[in-house]
């Protein structure tokens, strides 16, 4: 039998996740990467200092999890020490406590958060203000956001219970998410996927179905799209390297404002040179905040967790991410009224800001199995000069 062809335009988690499933399922694929490496926002520099794009983990409740551990894809996985594990700090009326507020996991347990209402008005009827806003902050670390606060209720109670999970839901791919990348890579290349890096594709291929797997920014352009557009955060990421002292916290919540810092080489140690630990934080900025904003917000985590860091620092970085946290859904909206992922035409997105659920990076996982099930399903195929889908 002749296998059919697809296209797979984008070499990041979602890109690599549509090309394995789609080859897994017999089909002739294509891979092509702008980028002279694969990975995106998944990729992890070389060193000294083996930074992620921000910070990232992998949730051992999500759909990906499982998935990747039956293709033996998962391991190997740093693993957290049981003192650094007890090493989670909350930074709350100005000071750092063992524990968050009691109120604050009462409340994650209300299962009726709407869609139509923000967070913070919605659990004002269930909890004290303080409490409220400290559960609104704390759903920084899974937003990315400046004001959480304002976001959906249903968005933001769903990612207020997986990140109080316990046990915790947050794992480690030992070396960095780039070593994931490079086994899905390996794995896509065996199965015979074809791919090819430092190619930018300016226009669709014709004659076969193509999952468009880029930033919502890049998809728009390729595809001349205007309707692609949905709301994402602007951060502050913060690299940090210290020297090594003993003592120092796992990771930092912020409670008073949105801000997440956490160490990285506590679970993975090799990710710093001897003697050096490297923080990877974000803290959420408003649109007419400046990187400063953020850095100032994320210096005061780490006055009040990191003793004398300042003289221990051997290298910093911090930039500002626009859009590349994910979809965040306003009130009224849903995973369901993202931008479709298809787009008819024998056309599919995939990635973060789309039409799936999952949180943070299960929603590119989630989205690549669906547009590939969609493309091979339907038999679509590219025509020339045909008119793209409607958004839904």
């Amino acid at each position: 039998m002749t296998r059919r062809p697809l296209t797979v335009i984008g070499g990041g988690f979602a890109g690599l996740t549509a090309a394995l499933f789609a080859a897994e399922a017999g089909a002739a694929v294509t891979l092509y990467e702008a980028h002279r490496s694969l990975g995106g926002r998944a990729r992890t520099a070389d060193g000294p200092y083996r930074t992620n794009d921000g910070p990232h983990a992998l949730y051992n409740r999500g759909p990906q999890w499982s998935w990747l551990r039956q293709r033996g894809l998962l391991k190997p996985l740093a693993r957290l020490p049981l003192q650094d594990a007890a090493r989670l700090r909350f930074f709350h009326r100005g000071t750092l406590h063992p524990v968050p507020p009691l109120g604050m996991l009462r409340l994650r347990r209300h299962r009726d958060a709407p869609v139509d209402q923000d967070f913070v008005t919605w659990a004002r009827t269930r909890a004290d203000e303080t409490t409220v806003r400290a559960a609104a902050n704390y759903v920084g670390v899974a937003t990315f956001h400046h004001d959480p606060g304002s976001l959906s209720a249903a968005f933001v109670q769903e990612r207020l219970r997986r990140t109080t999970n316990l046990p915790p839901e947050a794992h480690y791919v030992a070396g960095g998410w780039g070593r994931l990348i490079d086994r899905m890579a390996t794995r896509a290349r065996d199965l015979g996927v074809r791919i090819e890096t430092g190619a930018r594709v300016d226009a669709l291929p014709e004659n076969t179905p193509v999952i468009v797997a880029t930033h919502l920014e890049s998809a728009r352009a390729l595809l001349g799209d205007d309707r692609l557009h949905w709301t994402g955060a602007r951060t502050v990421l913060l690299d940090l390297a210290l020297r090594t002292r003993r003592g120092d916290p796992f990771a930092l919540s912020g409670l008073d404002f949105p801000g997440w810092i956490e160490r990285f080489t506590g679970p993975d140690p090799g990710l710093a040179p001897p003697g050096e630990q490297l923080l990877q934080g974000q803290i959420g900025i408003a649109p007419d905040e400046t990187r400063a904003d953020g850095e100032s917000r994320a210096e005061r985590l780490l006055d009040a967790g990191f003793p004398h860091w300042r003289d221990r620092v051997t290298w910093r970085r911090a930039s500002v991410a626009t859009g590349r946290s994910g979809a965040l859904d306003l009130p009224g909206t849903s995973w369901r009224d993202r931008p479709a992922i298809d787009r008819g035409n024998g056309v599919y997105l995939a990635g973060d800001q789309v039409a799936a659920p999952g949180v943070l990076a299960e929603v590119s996982f989630t989205s690549a199995l669906e547009a590939v099930s969609l493309a091979l399903n339907t038999g679509a195929r590219r025509t020339p000069n045909a008119p793209m889908g409607q958004a839904r």
